[in-house]
């Protein structure tokens, strides 16, 4: 018997069209739980919704609007009873990797208005209804938490951000009877991880180890996150192994640091990278001035 019985619980799960949002969606539902799907294209929402079942409704909301996800709640408690769970999971990366000097501004702070700020105002909508009802958290960190964020700043930023933010809600939400979860995944077969190889991506990860490159399915980021949410864990790491890299943190991060520093062959991939940025640059502020 879990912990946390899904059954007959509501949860809201953002980012739910697709990807981990939705495999963890449709596996709450299979628990005999009922789904608010969201995502910023309400059409896919709804349409992920009718493909998860009868007790699933699809809403259309932008993580980053406090306004949108407040009515967002208010839906869900609305046709459901109330709120018991939510999963926040929405998140966007950098249209291709590119360091600190060559992502330009407006994109930088956009992945972490999303992915840090979307998170918060994710959960500060749900919370009334979390603790109320001695409900569950879930906030979707990254591996990025604590893995150099090379040519992936905005992201890795924001995702150590989601987890400090994740570790705080636990301590503070047990005392009133709830609890949450921070979310740590590595390399998840979505579109999001496909467009970013797609790029820059491929040439950085030559530089990794064959086990780092491995990718999982969304199907089983969604289960250990419904595991987690049964067992009402701290941590939820998918794949499994990486709790050992986050455990060992304080050894490994210099270790990697001084790798990423010394490398011959990350330095070489570093200045192509960057001469691209350079070129790509120089050709638009020439045709502006055409």
């Amino acid at each position: 018997m879990p912990v946390f019985d899904l059954n007959g619980k509501v949860a809201m799960v953002t980012g739910a069209a697709r990807g981990i949002g939705y495999e963890t969606a449709r596996q709450i539902h299979l628990r005999g739980g009922s789904v608010a799907v969201l995502d910023l294209n309400a059409d896919e929402a709804r349409e992920a919704a009718e493909r998860i079942g009868e007790r699933a409704i699809g809403i259309g909301a932008d993580v980053t609007d406090h306004g949108a996800m407040q009515a967002a709640v208010a839906e869900t408690v609305e046709r459901f009873g109330g709120l018991d769970v939510v999963v926040a999971n929405a998140g966007i990366a950098q249209a291709r990797m590119a360091t600190v000097r060559g992502i330009g501004t407006e994109e930088w702070e956009r992945v972490f208005e999303v992915d840090m700020l979307g998170v918060w105002r994710t959960v500060r909508a749900a919370l009334p209804q979390i603790v109320e009802r001695k409900g569950h958290v879930v906030v979707t960190s990254s591996v990025y938490a604590f893995v150099n964020g090379v040519l992936n700043s905005p992201y890795a930023v924001a995702k150590s951000g989601v987890e400090s933010l994740g570790r705080s809600l636990r301590a503070e939400l047990m005392p009133l009877g709830a609890n949450a979860s921070v979310a740590y995944f590595g390399w998840v077969d979505t579109k999001l991880v496909q467009d970013a190889f797609a790029t820059n991506g491929d040439r950085m990860q030559q530089n990794l180890p064959d086990f780092l490159r491995r990718r999982i399915q969304p199907d089983e980021a969604g289960a250990a996150v419904v595991r987690g949410i049964e067992e009402r864990a701290p941590r939820i790491f998918a794949p499994k192994w990486w709790r050992y890299v986050s455990a060992l943190r304080g050894i490994l991060n210099p270790l990697l640091d001084r790798r990423f520093e010394r490398d011959a062959t990350m330095a070489a991939t570093l200045r192509e990278i960057e001469a691209e940025a350079d070129e790509q640059g120089a050709a638009a502020v020439s045709a502006v001035s055409r």
